[in-house]
């Protein structure tokens, strides 16, 4: 009897908003938009929308395993948004852009956990910048020495 593995995503993704929220930062979504994304359009730019997800911007919001919904007010109007979770391709904090960096493939990142670990690779680490949503920031190499 083969048992279902639960994706890896939706608990990366709750684990990096419980860090921003602990440590007083902002967490931000940049989302893929698609025809299953329920967003505001007028707010995409490119195909993508960045969405702070702090418990101050947001209500009734739902990490859950497959999708990720809350109510926010955009340019004073209140929405529901709805983004599968397929469609994230980060979560980070405003202010430090640290955070993780996934693919935007809404099938495989669904439904296959080996696509999740390979899209986090050495890039995944790097942050964004928080400035320009969607940016890398350029690593800096460390000042610290190895002392043995």
């Amino acid at each position: 009897m083969a048992t279902s593995i639960p994706p890896l995503k939706p608990y990366l993704i709750r684990a990096i908003y419980d860090w921003c929220v602990d440590c007083g930062f902002t967490p931000h979504l940049a989302v893929q938009v698609n025809e299953a994304t329920q967003v505001p359009r007028e707010f995409v730019r490119d195909g993508q929308i960045v969405l702070n997800i702090s418990p101050v911007a947001t209500h009734r919001l739902v990490l859950g395993e497959r999708e990720i919904k809350f109510e926010a007010r955009f340019g004073g109007k209140p929405y529901s948004v709805v983004i599968p979770m397929g469609a994230v391709i980060a979560v980070f904090a405003r202010e430090n852009g640290q955070g993780l960096a996934f693919a935007a493939d809404a099938e495989s990142a669904e439904t296959s956990p080996q696509a999740e670990q390979t899209s986090l690779g050495p890039e995944a680490d790097q942050p964004f910048s928080p400035d320009k949503p969607g940016e890398k920031v350029q690593k800096r190499s460390s000042h610290l020495t190895r002392i043995k």
